[in-house]
């Protein structure tokens, strides 16, 4: 083989591996989104069950309030499908709008029901409502922090898919920009 038949031999291997090296970089990172997804959609589900006691425990109590709550139920409900089907594919920018979407909502029901709650300070000094409380408090702000672990993945992997030469590849691969909450 002649001086330019080895070059070109080594130049196509040389394309193939970067090829192959910048599909895999884009999976691995596509995957780190998933991976903070699960994190995410884990504090998603703790917060719509204490939702769902914190809901049970105060509307009997307050039956003027049935918009309230009907609002945070059906916030709620939102949220979980959104949150549902974000699961298959959490760095496709559709359903993850969606879901940022509902969980607008959701924060907006949530605030207003916890503003009622500050303004009965008879349901308030109870022991199980104050205590559920505290305890979605305390799961806000863990999903507040694994959203920020997820905005992050997808700053991440959106950078890896718009730098050159990458970019180039990206379209080839099939990959596409991720959205972030």
């Amino acid at each position: 083989m002649t001086f330019w038949g080895w070059g070109g031999v080594a130049g196509a291997a040389l394309l193939f591996f970067w090829g192959v090296g910048a599909y895999n970089r884009l999976m691995s990172l596509r995957n780190l989104i998933g991976e903070a997804f699960v994190q995410l959609d884990a504090h998603l589900k703790d917060r719509s069950e204490v939702c769902d006691k914190l809901l049970a425990a105060v509307a009997p109590r307050l039956p003027s309030e049935q918009a309230t709550f009907d609002a945070l139920a059906t916030a709620q409900a939102e949220s979980q499908a959104a949150a549902s089907a974000s699961r298959a594919k959490p760095w496709s920018p559709d359903p993850v709008g969606g879901l940022a979407v509902a969980n607008a909502l959701h924060a907006a029901a949530l605030t207003r029901l916890l503003s009622l709650l500050d303004h009965q300070a008879e349901l308030r000094s109870e022991t199980e409502i104050d205590g559920l409380v505290s305890e979605l408090k305390l799961i806000e702000r863990q999903r507040a922090f694994a959203r920020q672990v997820f905005n992050q993945a997808v700053a991440q992997y959106n950078e890896a898919l718009h730098q050159f030469p990458t970019r180039v590849l990206a379209n080839l691969y099939g990959f596409g920009e991720a959205r972030s909450l």
